[in-house]
């Protein structure tokens, strides 16, 4: 039924890095100080209409910081709660983590590898911000490192991106992950669900795209709302426009997602968790992510469902 090397119905981050290193890995986040195209003016101002990074950007993280300093400050953070954790990657999570000039990337990048114990990178940013020098560098690095990059595909629906203000197409996404496949790189996705304008069945069909994809990895993402966010202010202004998810809608919706998924992508979250005093809506209560993945996996034991039971080699469902 399934074969990951554990009991779980899915293709879990956990497990797969136990697989890749034989030992508990842990990410450390930093914030480089990067931006991006859609708030400097490149692209557009404000950003994505949902965004606003200061809800999930750890307490340790500060672009005031050097690198070296932020990452000593999370192994601290980090051996306090985890004490398993012995060897580390370095998470370029805020914003656009390639969107710099190369040399400069090199200087951060250089800095992150160098600090003890750190096995390689993993790095956020869109897909319109990498070019084929900046993948082929990368590549170089994944000869001696683990290299992931995640990109914000966001929803592979065109007319969704333009009404979150993406900037880019869901083509552009597709070329940046399949060029940074091509160079061995790890390849993640991000996925927001229940974007507005899409319904359930626009949800599920998106998965064949993404199962078309030579991904490694997917991290899915409930959509919330944020406090200061321009989608804040459209929700004031018309909350009949949204169809947030309940908890347990949400988590049934996951199941109907996972069982189509391809059962190699490796899943590195199914909700997102953004700080209580940002956000407005949906409020599901004092469940953290650990009681949630509890709740999914109850779920899928309950409906005798896993990670790719309605997956086929031709995307067909």
């Amino acid at each position: 039924m399934y074969t990951w090397g554990d009991n779980r119905r899915f293709n879990s981050y956990t497990s797969y890095i136990k697989r890749k290193f034989g030992a508990r890995i842990q990410k450390l986040t930093v914030d480089a100080g990067f931006t991006c195209p859609n708030r400097d003016g490149t692209l557009g101002v404000g950003g994505c209409t949902y965004c606003n990074n200061d809800s999930f950007n750890p307490s340790y993280c500060s672009p005031h910081k050097s690198i070296t300093v932020q990452l000593s400050e999370g192994v601290e953070f980090h051996q306090f709660r985890y004490r398993r954790a012995k060897n580390y990657l370095a998470y370029f999570q805020a914003y656009s983590n390639t969107y710099a000039p190369l040399n400069k990337l090199e200087e951060l990048y250089n800095e992150a590898l160098s600090f003890p114990n750190i096995m390689g990178l993993v790095i956020g940013t869109r897909p319109d911000c990498v070019d084929i020098e900046k993948l082929d560098y990368l590549s170089d690095l994944a000869k001696k490192y683990y290299i992931s990059i995640e990109f914000g595909v966001e929803s592979c629906n065109n007319n969704t991106l333009m009404r979150i203000n993406r900037g880019h197409t869901f083509e552009k996404s597709e070329w940046a992950i399949t060029e940074a496949a091509k160079r061995g790189l790890n390849v993640g996705a991000h996925l927001i669900i229940g974007l507005p304008g899409e319904s359930k069945n626009d949800i599920l069909k998106q998965i064949d795209a993404i199962n078309s994809l030579p991904l490694t990895s997917i991290k899915f993402h409930q959509l919330q709302i944020i406090k200061n966010t321009q989608m804040a202010l459209d929700y004031a202004n018309r909350k009949d426009a949204f169809s947030l998810f309940t908890m347990d809608g949400y988590l049934e919706l996951m199941v109907d997602i996972i069982e189509r998924l391809n059962p190699e992508l490796v899943i590195e979250r199914f909700s997102g968790e953004a700080h209580p005093t940002t956000l407005i809506a949906p409020h599901w209560g004092k469940f953290r992510h650990d009681q949630l993945l509890q709740k999914f996996e109850k779920l899928l034991e309950e409906r005798n469902a896993w990670q790719g039971k309605l997956y086929n080699a031709t995307h067909k469902i």
